[in-house]
């Protein structure tokens, strides 16, 4: 009952807002829109064929309560995949578990855990001395935490293993929580719009933490906000048993719950798409032929809606939102700036590597190894994690409770991803230029200085085109945090007046013009001046490595973009060293998939396959920490400056003595990276490049059914729902 009229109401502001995409988008693609071209070329499938992680990882079964050896694969859609061991995933054998990881956050403390299964259930809290809900065998703990569905409990061995298994999964939750593709210039505005507007019919203004995942999972989200505490009141009182089986009942039932609403959400939200889409042919005609006058009526209604909303709307941005923009701004910049500077300084080491490495070992076969790896780094969640982390500085402090914003995890994750795609971006343009010039070389002296040339080339690019990034990441920050707030505090004396409105717009162009909306886009008129001065005046001051707006690169090389249209390069078809027999079946296939992340057990040692609940719960001692003096310096050349005067000696003829250990170092940690010296001198714009690059938008693939268990169905007999785990049965999330 609760979806059937949650839906409703949804899918009545849906199709509202499809004729105002549609007409939206329309309009674009006429008129177009002349903003920065991008310089860097963009990969339109970066991981085809690719495995991002896979390693033994131990999970806590429910049903037996028993720790259990699995086999956990992530594909290159980011899903959870754990089979029963390595041998059942090459056979092909269905999975024990399937998670598609959207809403989930990813816990490393039991502690931590404990709080929000307590706050989950109001009045029931385990008492001292009672057994909790979950023990953890070991000291090293990752929970998969959800307010609604399922939670998914794992442990390792050490304290590399967990960092490297919660960059892993935290790269998971990222990607699948950005499940609503870009690629759609119709739907995906459409959807966000519904929401909003849904939601600010019910009073609830301000960012919301679970816009994530794919429409179905965000319409569910939406549902059990309303439908939980109903549930909580009803059913909570009359949960028997002490209070850690009372939990655990109630996030079983929570769970079965969620999944109802999926199922039932699902069928609504397909049958609404199917009636917009079957009516879009008409719209979009009626759209094409009146445009003009469309255009008319609706700036005929802004300006009377302007005149009544815009003084008012006005002294509201000067009382109450003007002066905290700067502050807002400067709390948004500096951990983004840092994590995107980051970025720049992990794909300039990556690469000074790579450079010295194939010069001390030996021509195109190594550089071919090397730029196998190099071509994936922006996927690699251990390699880019120090860039991540920077985001988590983000503090709002007293302007998150100013403003409504109940986490600033939403800014966090956009920036993150962000960073993930100018991360691609760069290495893509980079093998892609390399690749070019690989046909014109003689010898290893050329190789050496060619990369370090193409090196330097797109770092120009990568500053412009992160300069760009950022300033349209801080516009639509502040837009995010400030409108909400502009439209609570003028709804009293505004929202109610709209109704008369309605009478300025033709029966003919309702369907594309609506006064909310109109309404709404008068508010943001009247504080994006203020915004895009703040942005403006940032890049003047060049605090953080910004590009004034008049400073524009195009056309200058002209060819660049069209070797991105190319067919994707692979290195080891192209290059091969040793050939290598082609694989006899499915299972061959698998065991040769190429992975972005090498096993953890290659540098730990094998995790052994089947270990029983006794000997993991014998008590461990804390794994000791390495500690290093810092006055030690390291003993590869980890600065810039010194890989320089290597690079340097090299190209001029001189020996360089050969150092494994640089070749066989692992990632530097985020630690190591801190005592690099200051980033490379910045290259000011006047003395740029101005190649130009066609911009694309940022392609998004949402995780399929088969490897998230949306609607899996294993081999054999009909398996009841639900989540329980037996030998024939397969545990499935959303």
């Amino acid at each position: 009952e609760k979806t059937g009229k949650v839906l409703g109401e949804f899918c009545r502001c849906y199709k509202e807002q499809y004729g105002v995409a549609l007409f939206n988008s329309v309009r674009y693609e006429i008129e177009g829109n002349g903003g920065p071209q991008a310089q860097l070329l963009h990969r339109k499938v970066p991981l085809e064929d690719h495995v991002i992680y896979s390693g033994n990882i131990f999970q806590y079964i429910e049903d037996n309560k028993k720790w259990r050896n699995r086999f956990c694969v992530v594909p290159h859609n980011y899903g959870l995949v754990l089979y029963e061991n390595k041998l059942a995933y090459e056979r092909e054998l269905p999975p024990r578990v399937l998670v598609n990881s959207a809403g989930y956050k990813v816990l490393t403390s039991v502690d931590q855990y404990l709080e929000l299964v307590n706050n989950s259930l109001p009045g029931v809290t385990s008492k001292s001395g009672h057994s909790p809900i979950l023990k953890c065998p070991t000291d090293f703990p990752l929970i998969l935490w959800h307010p609604y569905a399922r939670h998914y409990y794992f442990c390792v061995m050490t304290g590399k293993e967990q960092d490297k298994w919660r960059a892993v999964f935290q790269d998971c939750v990222r990607h699948c929580n950005n499940g609503i593709s870009e690629d759609s210039k119709v739907e995906a505005p459409a959807f966000t719009d519904a929401v909003r507007m849904y939601r600010q019919s019910k009073e609830q203004y301000g960012t919301w933490d679970m816009l994530c995942g794919n429409e179905i999972q965000v319409l569910s989200n939406l549902v059990m906000e309303e439908l939980l505490p109903e549930l909580r009141s009803t059913i909570g009182p009359r949960l028997k048993g002490k209070a850690p089986e009372r939990q655990r009942t109630w996030i079983q039932i929570s769970d079965a719950v969620y999944r109802m609403v999926y199922e039932q959400t699902q069928a609504q939200y397909d049958a609404a798409m199917a009636r917009c889409e079957q009516e879009r042919p008409q719209l979009e005609s009626t759209i094409r032929t009146d445009m003009d006058q469309i255009i008319t009526s609706k700036e005929h209604l802004a300006s009377k809606i302007r005149a009544f909303v815009l003084p008012k709307a006005e002294v509201c941005v000067r009382n109450h939102v003007q002066p905290y923009i700067s502050s807002i701004l400067e709390a948004l910049m500096t951990p983004t700036s840092q994590g995107f500077a980051e970025v720049r300084e992990v794909f300039f080491k990556e690469v000074t590597d790579m450079n010295m490495n194939v010069v001390n070992e030996g021509g195109l076969e190594k550089l071919v190894e090397y730029m196998e790896k190099l071509s994936h780094l922006a996927f690699h969640p251990v390699k880019m994690q120090s860039c991540y982390e920077k985001m988590d500085q983000l503090k709002l402090e007293g302007l998150q409770q100013r403003f409504d914003v109940s986490s600033t995890s939403v800014f966090k994750q956009r920036a993150q991803i962000h960073m993930r795609q100018q991360m691609d971006d760069a290495v893509h343009t980079f093998e892609t230029l390399l690749h070019q010039e690989l046909g014109k070389l003689q010898g290893k002296d050329d190789l050496c200085k060619s990369i370090q040339r193409i090196l330097e080339r797109v770092l120009k690019k990568f500053d412009y085109d992160s300069s760009t990034v950022r300033k349209k990441f801080f516009r639509e920050a502040l837009l995010q945090i400030t409108i909400p707030f502009l439209l609570k505090k003028l709804a009293p004396t505004c929202k109610g007046e709209l109704a008369k409105f309605q009478e300025l717009i033709f029966e003919d162009f309702a369907s594309f013009i609506l006064v909310e909306n109109t309404y709404e886009e008068v508010v943001l008129q009247s504080v994006m001046k203020d915004i895009m001065q703040a942005v403006k005046e940032a890049a003047v001051q060049r605090k953080h490595n910004l590009y004034r707006d008049s400073m524009v690169m195009h056309n200058s090389d002209p060819n660049l973009h069209l070797l991105g249209e190319g067919i994707p390069i692979d290195w080891g078809e192209e290059y091969p060293g040793q050939p290598e027999p082609e694989p006899a079946g499915q299972g061959d296939r698998r065991r040769r998939a190429k992975q972005v992340v090498s096993v953890i057990q290659d540098d730990e040692g094998a995790l052994p396959y089947e270990m029983g609940t006794e000997a993991l719960l014998q008590p461990r001692s804390p794994e000791p920490r390495e500690l290093q003096d810092p006055a030690v310096p390291p003993s590869s050349p980890d600065g810039v400056k010194e890989i320089r005067e290597a690079l340097a000696q090299e190209s001029l003829g001189v020996n360089v003595p050969p150092e494994p250990s640089l070749h066989h170092a692992a990632p530097a940690s985020p630690k190591a990276r801190a005592d690099v010296p200051a980033e490379v001198p910045h290259v000011t714009p006047a003395s740029s490049p101005a190649p130009g690059a066609e911009g694309a938008g940022t392609a998004c693939h949402q995780p399929s059914d088969q490897e998230t268990g949306e609607g899996v169905t294993p081999p054999g007999p009909p398996q009841p729902t639900g989540t329980t785990e037996s030998g024939e049965g397969v545990q499935t999330e959303f």
